[in-house]
């Protein structure tokens, strides 16, 4: 492990540009849609989005001398239309302080790190998916956390986890990278970082609590996560039930061929399920049946570290606030 986790990331796996071709597709599929996909949309708006002085000093490998993490981009609460297309535009923005850190279909947190940063799971849980989909968040892992969580870890560049592996809190699962075709294409004016994706029941959440509301926050500590310290016992990851009937029926119903074949060739509920909730997440319009995949479901409750070591970081900051 230790060879891995510290050998130099190179620049085919920093920006996930293994499988030239496959990656190449995947491009044009972003920018031209296909018939079961709208093409991503961006304009002048998206500039809203870099932040050139935190990407240069970032990608430049620099971090806070306290030890606190920027948050480049939050999550987005009202977000456009899915059957618009995925948007990169800063149009109809709204973060959980009622502010407008983040663009239109950011369905995540986005921590600025620098290239080759330890990324830990951010709590006890089974690996089910290790992919890079260059046109959607290049290289990520997908942590099954039991009890209706899911979070992803993306903009990898390189995993330390495979498929079924069973993971503690704050274990190492991946090198941070800057893969993707949004990251090359904004290279170096987006700064590195990972896109943190929390899904609860298969649907996408906030781990924040919305400002000025009685919502639980998914973090540990209330808005204002911190690394794991040790300071939980070992955990036991409860099973998740999945409702396979669902399942079947949300597959079925895929207007995609290709996809639906896929997902039904895949061993084990829990992998087809996890598989199921991430396209469904991520390509929705190819699922006009999207039923909860669980045999119940779960209400919002505080579980969740900082994606990374305590010995690399100690909190968060705004990007305001830099």
């Amino acid at each position: 492990m230790s060879d891995i986790t510290t050998s130099p990331l190179s620049i085919p796996e920093i920006f996930g540009l293994t499988n030239p071709s496959q990656r190449l597709r995947e491009a044009m599929l972003m920018l031209r849609g296909d018939p079961h996909t709208p093409p991503s949309r961006f304009d002048t708006t998206s500039l809203k989005i870099l932040h050139p002085r935190l990407s240069l000093s970032t990608w430049l490998g620099l971090t806070r001398k306290d030890g606190l993490i920027p948050i480049y981009n939050l999550f987005n609460h009202t977000p456009t239309p899915v059957e618009e297309g995925w948007s990169v535009r800063v149009t109809r923005v709204t973060d959980y302080r009622g502010k407008a850190r983040t663009y239109d279909s950011h369905n995540g947190t986005d921590f600025a790190i620098p290239v080759g940063t330890v990324v830990v799971a951010p709590a006890p849980g089974r690996v089910l998916r290790v992919s890079n989909e260059f046109h959607r968040g290049g290289l990520k892992v997908l942590i099954d956390h039991g009890r209706g969580l899911i979070t992803t870890s993306n903009h990898l560049g390189r995993a330390l986890v495979t498929p079924g592996q069973m993971v503690g809190r704050a274990q190492p699962i991946a090198l941070a990278g800057g893969s993707g075709v949004d990251m090359l294409a904004a290279f170096p004016w987006s700064a590195p970082h990972v896109h943190f994706n929390t899904w609860l029941n298969g649907r996408p959440i906030d781990p924040f609590a919305r400002e000025n509301t009685d919502e639980a926050s998914i973090w540990r500590v209330h808005n204002d996560p911190k690394p794991y310290r040790g300071d939980v016992p070992e955990e036991a990851v409860e099973p998740t039930e999945w409702d396979e009937d669902a399942l079947s029926a949300a597959i079925d119903a895929c207007v995609d061929a290709s996809l639906r074949r896929h997902l039904r060739s895949l061993r084990g509920t829990a992998f087809r399920a996890a598989a199921t909730i991430f396209h469904i997440n991520y390509f929705p319009t190819r699922f006009p049946l999207k039923p909860t995949l669980y045999a119940r479901t779960f209400e919002r409750e505080p579980r969740l570290d900082l994606p990374f070591r305590a010995e690399d970081f100690r909190g968060i900051i705004h990007r305001e606030a830099i």
